[in-house]
């Protein structure tokens, strides 16, 4: 039964099936096959939305493409360029700090890669920058997204194994400036080396100009997370302030944000939201089927008769969860495996923290791993280059990325230090 779902989710999967309908072929050809009522799907389609913290997700999707409409996006990338464009590859610099300070906006590693690189490669290329360099620092850099507060895939890992929410959060804020940090030293090594241009310095009237123009961006991020760390609000009411904030932001300060724009980013926002509780809904049902099958018990026995070192689990798994993200939507993948491999992890002595930290960052890092990681296809397409070429150029910074990855799994005082502190 199991290996019927496996082949038909896969098959789907290698005819470029929606991650949503592969899921829920699998489910129904498996139910089929073993006679189960069909009424089984809504049920627990409907049980795995019916999740009071989900109600989040929708509010910062909603928060953030306000604020990306609203003008954010350009004032982001304007104070970056002021503070780094008089660097050699200052703009390939700009770039990993835009996306440091957008990912606190989007929460989400793909919606960062096309907005961010809809302005950032054709600008890059314009100065001179080749095509695959710009498009896979934009790619690579977007991994940054769903590590600095707010997350969206935080959301869903702190969901499926009852950890606060706000310590996640806190959890991923170091690790999250050690990746950005590790990439721009990368990127202006690259940069040397290719002799790639740089700008007049920015006088500090502009440095502080372009920073009041991004502070309100800032703001909300620390709102959100005083907000929920200081017990002033749940996750889902922090993400109602959020939409109320980017609003006002957008309409009073900004003042870009029209009833036009705001009706096309609220139908886009709920399109988004749709899919991902499609999502959910699906993986519930995948989860379920799992479950039923003992496959959960199948693969702890599996792992832990191989070893019970805390070290070689860790890993097993996160060679295992950068395989998945290569070709598997970060919020799906956690759906499915994240349960399954959180017991195996605490059972060899690993924190719940820890373990949620290492699956988003494993993950992540899929999506930007060659040959297959969507957003090297998404920055790709922007770019106009080769695959190809762009998954060359991205493996310095995949590099740094396992890097980082394996100081966070084998160090667990970076993710947990800040939220202990803090707690």
């Amino acid at each position: 039964m199991i290996a019927i779902l496996a082949l038909v989710f896969v098959a789907c999967l290698l005819l470029r099936f929606p991650i949503a309908f592969a899921l829920g072929l699998a489910c129904l050809a498996y139910l089929l096959a073993k006679g189960i009522p069909l009424v089984v799907v809504p049920m627990k389609m409907y049980s795995g939305i019916d999740v009071f913290v989900l109600l989040s997700v929708p509010g910062f999707i909603l928060a953030g493409n306000l604020m990306n409409q609203g003008g954010l996006t350009a004032k982001i990338i304007n104070f970056c360029n002021h503070l780094f464009g008089h660097i050699r590859g200052g703009l390939a610099l700009a770039n990993v700090g835009t996306s440091m300070l957008f990912a606190g906006i989007s929460g989400t590693a793909i919606s960062d890669t096309a907005s961010i690189g809809a302005v950032m490669i054709p600008a890059m290329k314009k100065e001179g920058y080749d095509g695959p360099f710009a498009s896979a620092i934009t790619a690579v850099s977007s991994t940054v997204g769903p590590i600095i507060p707010p997350s969206v895939p935080m959301i869903i890992a702190a969901t499926l194994s009852g950890i606060s929410v706000g310590k996640l959060f806190l959890a991923g804020v170091i690790p999250g400036l050690l990746l950005g940090l590790g990439m721009m030293v990368t990127a202006y090594i690259i940069s040397r080396r290719r002799g790639y241009p740089k700008r007049e310095r920015s006088s500090l009237r502009q440095i502080g100009k372009g920073f009041i123009n991004t502070f309100w961006a800032l703001l909300m991020t620390i709102i959100i997370l005083y907000g929920i760390i200081g017990g002033l609000f749940t996750p889902t009411e922090a993400s109602i302030v959020a939409v109320i904030y980017a609003l006002i932001v957008g309409l009073f300060v900004y003042r870009k944000l029209t009833f036009k724009r705001i009706l096309v980013v609220v139908i886009d926002s709920m399109k988004v939201s749709a899919s991902l509780m499609v999502i959910i809904g699906f993986a519930n049902l995948f989860g379920w089927i799992l479950i039923t099958e003992r496959f959960p018990q199948w693969i702890s026995g599996e792992i832990l008769a191989f070893t019970t070192n805390k070290y070689m689990v860790l890993l097993l798994i996160n060679l295992l969860l950068i395989l998945v993200g290569t070709f598997m939507e970060t919020v799906a993948a956690l759906l499915i495996l994240f349960p399954i491999l959180l017991g195996v992890a605490t059972g060899v002595g690993v924190e719940p923290i820890h373990f949620a930290l290492i699956a988003v960052l494993n993950l992540v890092i899929g999506l930007t791993t060659p040959p297959l990681g969507i957003c090297l296809f998404v920055a790709s397409s922007i770019g106009k280059t080769p695959i190809g070429a762009v998954s060359r150029a991205s493996i310095p910074f995949l590099l740094v990325n396992l890097a980082i990855l394996t100081v966070v799994t084998l160090v667990p005082g970076v993710c947990l230090w800040l939220p202990s502190w803090l707690g």
